[in-house]
């Protein structure tokens, strides 16, 4: 027996709830001497983000990407959407980050390395791999477990508690989106409306002023 397809709303409601019971993969790019990259993460407030990376250095030799030598560290800058940085520190060659969001929206996560400082970096490429977890995926379940002495079942419901959770963080934030785009939306048209009845006060003084100009030009030429 077939089924019915869900509706478009459910389907769309459905597919939002997995991509965030889901948790992301990582990613990996490129960067050269003193380059610098930069991510943008959307993030509810009072959120939790643990960042992981690991770098491979470029071999000629070998004609592959080796791990890195101890002395090559990266630099891991991030800035909240008001552009203040709330985390900037110094890491090694492979290293973890953590921060709490405290105001909702875009903020920006940058690395780059000290290779000015190492010789064998002059000139060549680095790889890093990325992995940004945010929310429940930070916490360790396993860990949790064994700390709290939790049967599965608990363990599951506890999860199921902290995805709940973030979903309604997520859905706050997205109001919050909504908002502020509403805002954005009614000052754009104020503004609009605003240079309309300029542009008519305007239309109606040339107008007037070219009337007068015509009559005098007239009656300087006994026309009228």
């Amino acid at each position: 027996m077939m089924l019915p397809a869900p509706a478009p709303a459910a389907a769309a409601a459905l597919l939002f709830i997995l991509a965030w019971l889901h948790p992301g993969d990582g990613l990996y790019f490129h960067i050269g001497e003193t380059e610098k990259k930069c991510f943008i993460e959307e993030i509810p407030d009072e959120t939790m983000v643990i960042g992981k990376y690991r770098t491979q250095l470029w071999d000629k030799q070998t004609s592959s990407f080796l791990p890195s030598t101890p002395g090559l560290g990266m630099h891991v800058e991030i800035k909240d959407p008001d552009t203040k940085i709330i985390l900037s520190r110094q890491y090694g060659s492979d290293g973890r980050f953590t921060f709490t969001s405290h105001t909702p929206g875009e903020h920006q996560i940058c690395l780059h390395s000290n290779s000015t400082k190492m010789a064998l970096f002059a000139g060549g490429k680095l790889r890093v791999h990325l992995d940004i977890q945010v929310g429940e995926h930070t916490n360790n379940y396993p860990e949790i477990a064994a700390k709290d002495k939790l049967t599965e079942l608990q363990l599951r419901v506890r999860q199921l508690l902290d995805q709940v959770e973030q979903i309604q963080k997520e859905q706050n934030y997205q109001r919050y989106r909504e908002e502020r785009f509403r805002m954005t939306s009614e000052s754009t048209n104020q503004r609009v409306l605003w240079w309309s009845i300029a542009q008519t006060l305007i239309l109606i003084v040339t107008g007037i002023w070219q009337m007068k100009h015509l009559k005098s030009f007239f009656e300087a030429k006994k026309l009228v």
